[in-house]
């Protein structure tokens, strides 16, 4: 990488007499992606500014004459303030790059900008909007060939499960083929264990498929809402019949401890998912 580094770095100096804007912009990018790939934000950033500049007009403005190349800078600094997590310069940019309208984007940067999104909006709570956002970028991935699809399409099963949705993400007909792909496998099972609000089985496949699914840090973030909601349905089903229950009771049926039990009983209480009290 050091070595792909100093090429670039190389080329660009070479680059700065020879007014070849194209080759330019292009060497800009690829070592603009290096230093995200290293996590390098301040030389990245840098990069970025370089690259914002060379598709304004005289008045600072965006040129939207150079709309496919302004979607490239958008899609690399979209990708730089999800990593950040950084909402607010994200929000801008995400409602900005959907907006350019004079561009024919290649369908990988397209992919790189929902998927973004899609994360923007799942870390708001924005389910549905997630989801959409994973959908078109697991199709933009998709056709381009990317291996990034399988990865939008687990992050589509995430959304669907946060959303709470009945609806089966395989159902579609870009998704069903990969239903049985050995990297989304797991999801698939997930899936079902978690419509079935199965939780031993939801937590077994989460243990074994460690390296497919725990392993994303994204997914990772978002598992203790997936267990919450699960253990939820669980406990509502668990109490309805009864007007007087034990908590011991309900931590072996949910495998967790008391404690969790209460702090859940109490979530429930407040957010009038149940009606009761806890005998103290």
């Amino acid at each position: 990488m050091e070595l792909l580094q100093d090429f670039y770095e190389t080329t660009l100096d070479a680059l700065k007499d020879a007014k070849n804007d194209r080759l330019w912009f292009k060497t800009n990018t690829k070592l603009g992606k290096l230093y995200f790939d290293r996590s390098d934000f301040n030389k990245l950033a840098k990069i970025l500014k370089q690259l914002h500049q060379s598709c304004q007009t005289d008045d600072g403005e965006d040129d939207l004459k150079k709309g496919t190349q302004l979607l490239e800078i958008y899609a690399l600094e979209i990708q730089m303030y999800t990593a950040q997590k950084n909402n607010k310069k994200l929000k801008t940019l995400y409602e900005q790059s959907l907006h350019i309208k004079s561009a024919i984007p290649h369908p990988l940067i397209m992919g790189v900008i929902r998927e973004c999104g899609g994360k923007m909006h799942l870390r708001e709570g924005e389910f549905e909007r997630a989801h959409t956002d994973f959908f078109e970028a697991f199709k933009n991935y998709d056709e381009s060939g990317s291996p990034r699809r399988t990865t939008c399409l687990k992050y589509l099963v995430l959304a669907n499960m946060l959303m709470k949705s009945g609806i089966n993400p395989f159902d579609s007909q870009e998704a069903k083929p990969y239903k049985n792909d050995p990297e989304i496998l797991a999801m698939t099972n997930l899936v079902v264990s978690y419509q079935n609000n199965d939780i031993n089985q939801f937590e077994l496949i989460l243990k074994q498929n460690r390296n497919n699914i725990m392993d994303d840090p994204f997914i990772r973030e978002h598992i203790e809402d997936l267990l919450r909601n699960i253990r939820t349905q669980v406990l509502i089903k668990l109490i309805k019949p009864y007007t007087r229950i034990h908590i011991p009771f309900i931590s072996k049926e949910l495998n967790i401890d008391a404690s969790e039990v209460e702090s859940l009983l109490v979530s429930c209480i407040l957010d009038s998912t149940i009606r009761g009290r806890i005998d103290q």
